[in-house]
Order: structure tokens, then sequence, then C-alpha cells
């Protein structure tokens, strides 16, 4: 007994097994009390679902602190898994919905970021050192820091197929005009 035990693997991360609900526990809640998740979507429509999506990320007062949010190198893939998991649990979409509007919100949250004037974006921790994001090819010709060209980002635009036609146009016509007004109110 004078022997100290060894701690396991849960006291070594701060975690205590048995504070977990109950296998079932899910079960017994009143139907009356339903999740987000556990009553039918509200959008099942992939295009439907992206306007959600839109709508609520070019909102006035949520627009300002993306932006704010972009700037300050948070990844953009993490930023639209938050935002796409945050409208599962609401039972806006489906989790198959879900999955599936990645790639239109990523545009959007590049979109966002071109109108914004921000260039150096982060799309996904540690794009700087991932060897497959390197341009392969013996063509290239290496950039010289010292001219005084300056290196410009090409805009990456929105696929007609991931946003949909009438969502781009409201990325291409509304989305200039709202990321200026946020900006100027900065």
């Amino acid at each position: 007994m004078a022997e100290k035990l060894k701690q396991n693997q849960f006291e070594e991360k701060g975690v205590n097994p048995f504070n977990a609900p109950v296998p079932g526990e899910s079960l017994t809640s009143a139907p009356s009390m339903q999740k987000g998740w556990e009553r039918p979507p509200e959008h099942t429509e992939q295009q439907e679902a992206m306007e959600s999506v839109y709508m609520e990320l070019t909102s006035e007062d949520k627009l300002f602190d993306l932006i704010k949010l972009i700037d300050s190198g948070q990844p953009l893939d993490e930023i639209a898994q938050v935002i796409l998991y945050r409208g599962y649990t609401q039972g806006m979409y489906s989790p198959d919905l879900m999955l599936m509007l990645i790639e239109p919100t990523l545009y959007l949250l590049i979109a966002i970021a071109d109108y914004a004037d921000i260039e150096d974006y982060v799309l996904y921790e540690g794009e700087d050192t991932d060897p497959d994001a390197e341009i392969h090819g013996d063509d290239e010709e290496p950039i010289n820091m010292d001219e005084k060209e300056e290196f410009v980002k090409e805009r990456v635009e929105p696929k007609k197929e991931s946003l949909g036609e009438s969502l781009l146009e409201k990325v291409e016509k509304e989305l200039p005009t709202k990321v200026r007004e946020v900006k100027e109110r900065e």
C-alpha cells in the first residue's frame, strides 16, 4: 500500500471516464424536448441550404466578426466546420447534406476574404508546410523578392457548380457591397 499507483490514461489527461451519459439516456427524454438533429431538417436541398448559410454569414452583425476571424489567421476549413456543424445541430440540414455543403461554404469564405482584401488567409492548418500544396515542375521560375514587382495573389472565383447560379449571382453582386459597408463601419 505504500507504493504509489501509476496514473492511468484518464488521469493523465484529466478526464473522468464515469462522467458521461448513461447508454440509452437520450432515449428517455420527452418527445416534446427533441434536439435539433432528432427532427426532420429544415432544408433538404443543397441549394436552399447554401442560401441559408449565405444569408446567415452575410448578416451585418456576423459578417464583421467573420472578417476579423479570417484576418486573424483562423483556417477557413475550421471556420466552415464550425458553421456547418452548428447548422446541423440546430436541425437545419442532415449530416449528409452538411458534408455536401463543405465545398460551397469554403468558396463562400474565400470570396468573403477576397472582397475584404485579406490576401494571406489560411485555407487549412499546415498549408505552408504541406508538400502536396507545392508547385512541382522544372519550368517554374523562382520569384525574386528584391525586384520592385509585387507578387499578386490570384483571386479564387467560386464555381457555378459549387454555389449554384442564384447564390453565385448574390455573391458577385451583393457580397462586395456588404463587405465594404462592414469594413467602413470598422
